[in-house]
């Protein structure tokens, strides 16, 4: 199942023309399932699986563009998964999914991960928007995908955000973000004149890993804000009890 692109942004597609198609392989259903969806919302076809052997299963129907893989798996070690996934996909590109650093042996997983032919990794708990960049490299880097002009450059209105570079840029004058807020930005903007709730950007920018803090999105809307919107006709718009858009500044003068 694949679904649309956001509004404003080609999907990334495989040099056939196909969509691309990547395999998410980690042992938390929920966790797999959330980023399968991200993917889906980017355009592309994702399928997950909870353990090695359902992995090479679904790797031989799926025929993978890239992996998502998970470290350690209840049947199998991920690295072992990936060397019986690339001996029928050679050069299969691989993004690991590493424990949070809890000393030296998550350090020791990562390197041995990227010597025995992962391509990278993030640590959990990761945001989906992080994931999905890391994708969109490695598959650039792999030259599995056909190029697509301006694919990381999102505008709005006068507003300009470059996902390589993380520039931002407003009338042409550049704007300092820090990784939140250029997360919170990129999700606002693959998604213009949409109302947006705080369940769904929450999900998006934060994934599961917000504290618990019930007021993030406030807070950080506010500090957009402020360096976006300061001094200039609004962009950024709060539609209460719903949640929040981005849209082009009104023309000055208008009502």
């Amino acid at each position: 199942m694949t679904t649309a692109a956001p509004a404003g942004r080609s999907p990334l597609l495989h040099d056939d023309g196909t969509p691309v198609r990547i395999l998410v392989v980690d042992d938390e259903p929920s966790l797999a399932e959330l980023l399968a969806v991200a993917l889906r919302h980017e355009g592309w076809e994702a399928r997950t699986a909870a353990d090695g052997a359902a992995a090479v299963r679904a790797a031989r129907a799926l025929r993978p563009h890239a992996v998502v893989l998970g470290t350690t798996l209840p049947d199998a070690d991920g690295l072992a998964v990936l060397g019986r996934l690339r001996q029928h996909h050679p050069g299969l590109p691989a993004l690991f999914l590493t424990a949070r650093d809890c000393g030296r042996g998550s350090a020791q997983d990562r390197v041995a991960g990227l010597t025995a032919g992962g391509d990278d990794h993030v640590t959990k708990p990761f945001g989906l928007e992080e994931a999905v960049a890391r994708l969109r490299g490695l598959l650039r880097r792999s030259r599995a995908v056909a190029a697509v002009r301006a694919d990381s450059v999102l505008t709005v209105g006068d507003l300009v955000l470059d996902e390589d570079s993380h520039e931002v840029r407003r009338g042409g004058t550049g704007i300092r973000l820090t990784a939140t807020e250029f997360e919170l930005l990129r999700f606002l903007m693959r998604n213009p004149c949409r109302v947006l709730s705080k369940p769904q950007i929450l999900d998006r920018v934060w994934s599961y890993d917000f504290g618990g803090r019930a007021n993030v999105v406030e807070l950080y809307i506010s500090y957009l804000r402020r360096k976006i919107d300061a001094g200039r006709p609004p962009m950024i718009h709060t539609r209460r009890g719903a949640g929040y858009l981005i849209k082009p500044a009104a023309p000055a003068g208008a009502p």
